[in-house]
């Protein structure tokens, strides 16, 4: 689960090892040899167990939690000015970390998601060090730190190196940890020696709490006189550091906040905010969930809050708590994928990984805020590229993305048919001009092979249908209403 990303499949019992010790011990040579620190090492084996031993592999049943209801979590127009100025004055003590680990696999790209055109010529990496310098707390500005993976270290040093940014000058960064792959049918340590790289999966965004410590980053950062971070993805945006919101966690004197937003229904397969039996805040994610409770998880009146995995941190707690009680093991999540992720006939296998919000339910005192939709602007899919490409929306002063402020009709729902506009290069290839205007726009549904020319226009709710075998144009300077089936040559 790389970046938020982990859906639900049905993951089987898992085989009775025939010797517990035997593959543990298969495992810690494993990561010895690959030099994973040995506090790492003592974390993944205890997950092991926890998948040799347990029937449940991290699952969260519907009767063991209860819901958040909205209304029951402070909100972010509640806050004051008071503690805006609390956050100001923190935010000389405060760092913005950035999850860059991934790569846009689910966008058919091989490099690092965060190098995606977001605007023409204009990249993420390249608004998250605008947003770092527009938030500056003094004339250095927000320091940025960035938790790469191994997949992503070299393609972002390389582009801020291209970008005339010296590798000494660069931001701080570290590289999340990996973990050895699992044979689902033997529970045994997967091999491919023609790509060993294959064997090893990220550990989820969870990892951040171990990475940051046994990196060194946070005794660095807290040597620099920071305390506080905030920590979003890389693809989200809408999340820059909200003084208010600063100030409010400041304030709160919490180790621990996650920023929720109310659930629509294009976020029912995201992980949601809920309590335990003890009445703690909890996540659980799709992936956490058993299938025969998938309706009530999916069930947005029930459960109102999604975790838009922006969250703040006190280094400072994460430090004490580490040296006390050492690695924060985190809810595990089981996810069953195949060895080679592109090779559906390769070895099946478990990816053991954690959720970056999941440690609300084990750091003490932490909390949850409601805070506004513009704050999660995520780009998972082309359909979201589309969006944030076109005029509906805009980047602030601050170059937080948001939504066009001459938009009038709502949020913008795009579907788009991933038979032909899945991967980047199909996408870029049907909009070879520029996406179109969306900003009087409700929602756009493509199904078929369809080029826009330039400067088409949509208005309200568009449909547009192409049943033929090969592909129709929408012709240049189109106004485009209601439904629309292609026929024969470009649309008029």
């Amino acid at each position: 689960m790389n970046e938020g990303d982990c859906m639900h499949s049905s993951r089987g019992n898992p085989a009775e090892p025939k010797e517990d010790n035997d593959a543990r011990t298969s495992f810690e040579s494993k990561m010895r040899r690959a030099k994973v620190p040995e506090a790492v090492i003592d974390l993944f084996t205890s997950y092991l167990e926890q998948l040799q031993s347990s029937t449940s592999q991290g699952l969260i049943p519907e009767e063991d939690i209860r819901p958040v209801s909205p209304g029951d979590l402070p909100h972010q127009t509640h806050l004051t000015s008071r503690h805006r100025e609390i956050g100001e004055k923190a935010l000389s003590e405060t760092v913005y970390i950035k999850l860059n680990g991934g790569l846009g696999t689910s966008m058919g790209m091989p490099y690092a998601k965060s190098l995606l055109e977001v605007k023409p010529g204009v990249t993420f990496l390249d608004i998250i060090l605008r947003q770092s310098e527009a938030q500056a707390s003094d004339t250095d500005g927000l320091p940025l730190v960035f938790m790469n993976s191994f997949n992503t270290a070299k393609d972002t040093a390389d582009y801020l190196e291209s970008k005339g940014i010296p590798r000494e000058r660069q931001p701080l960064s570290f590289i999340q940890h990996q973990y050895p792959k699992i044979l689902a049918d033997s529970l045994e340590p997967a091999t491919n020696p023609d790509d060993p790289e294959l064997e090893w999966n990220p550990p989820g965004h969870g990892d951040i709490y171990a990475a940051l410590y046994t990196s060194g980053i946070l005794e660095t950062l807290l040597d620099m006189g920071k305390r506080y971070a905030f920590v979003s993805n890389s693809d989200n945006l809408g999340a820059t550091v909200d003084p208010a919101l600063l100030g409010y966690f400041v304030n709160e004197e919490r180790p621990f906040l996650m920023e929720v937003a109310l659930r629509t229904a294009s976020d029912k397969k995201g992980g949601h905010l809920a309590l335990s039996g003890n009445g703690g805040l909890l996540l659980r994610e799709i992936a956490q969930c058993p299938e025969k409770d998938l309706y009530a998880f999916q069930d947005i009146q029930r459960y109102g809050y999604f975790n838009t995995n922006n969250v703040w941190l006190d280094l400072r707690y994460l430090k004490e708590t580490i040296q006390k009680n050492g690695l924060p093991r985190l809810p595990l999540i089981v996810n069953p994928k195949t060895l080679n992720p592109r090779d559906e006939s390769s070895p099946k296998v478990f990816q053991l990984e954690t959720a970056l919000g999941s440690a609300i339910s084990i750091f003490e005192n932490s909390g949850a805020v409601e805070v506004l939709r513009e704050r999660f602007i995520p780009v998972k899919k082309t359909n979201d590229l589309l969006a944030i490409r076109s005029d509906a929306y805009v980047f602030s002063e601050e170059y937080q993305l948001i939504p066009s402020p001459k938009r009038v009709c709502g949020p913008l729902r795009i579907d788009l048919d991933m038979e032909v506009y899945k991967k980047i290069d199909q996408f870029e290839a049907r909009f070879p001009e520029g996406p179109p205007s969306l900003m009087a726009c409700e929602s756009l549904e493509v199904k078929g092979d369809v080029l826009f020319e330039a400067d088409v226009v949509c208005k309200g709710a568009v449909s547009i249908r192409n049943e033929a075998s090969e592909q129709k144009h929408i012709a240049r300077g189109s106004v485009l209403s209601g439904e629309l089936t292609l026929g024969d040559g470009p649309a008029e």
